[in-house]
């Protein structure tokens, strides 16, 4: 495991199971998210986003945490294991709305320097509300994920499917043994 990708649905953690297991094994922790987001919640546009995710995966180790599907070809190419954080819709549901609420309450800012933070109007009442992606896409992810670890194009990839915080836990534990 030199190259690892963490992948899920909004709210599963990845970013969280991320910074953990790249300390654990003294490798570079890299978030797609700040890859892709400018200041003020603007997005990149592919052209400035594709080669920042070249950059990152051009590396002898890393942990990527993050989606973004149109990349998966950049990353997958380099990657030797992906990491699927597939807990249930509940407990996901759950852990994005702590994660959002302390968010807002905090006026946390997510990534130096870009001035992006969650809030309450932004993740409760906004047409770009994290909560109506995670809606849509929890179970379309489960079925694209589910289809990648069986697909003929990614053999050279060991996919480890977690469905827990706890398989998390044991997973991170068991390294270095």
């Amino acid at each position: 495991m030199k190259k690892i990708n963490v992948i899920g649905t909004t709210g599963s953690g990845k970013s969280t199971f991320s910074k953990l297991l790249a300390k654990k094994l003294g490798y570079p922790c890299i978030h797609m998210d700040q890859l892709f987001w400018k200041p003020n919640w603007v997005e990149s546009s592919d052209e400035e986003f594709i080669p920042k995710v070249e950059s990152a995966v051009s590396g002898e180790s890393w942990v990527l945490d993050g989606n973004y599907s149109r990349t998966n070809d950049i990353k997958w190419q380099h990657a030797d294991t992906i990491i699927w954080l597939d807990y249930s819709y509940a407990r996901t549901f759950l852990q994005l709305l702590r994660r959002t609420v302390t968010r807002a309450i905090t006026k946390e800012e997510l990534w130096p320097g870009t001035g992006n933070r969650e809030s309450f109007s932004k993740s409760f009442a906004s047409k770009d509300s994290i909560f109506i992606w995670f809606f849509r896409c929890y179970k379309r992810n489960k079925i694209r994920y589910e289809a990648l670890t069986r697909s003929p194009a990614h053999s050279h990839i060991h996919f480890i499917r977690l469905q827990s915080p706890n398989d998390a836990k044991a997973f991170i534990e068991r390294i270095g043994v």
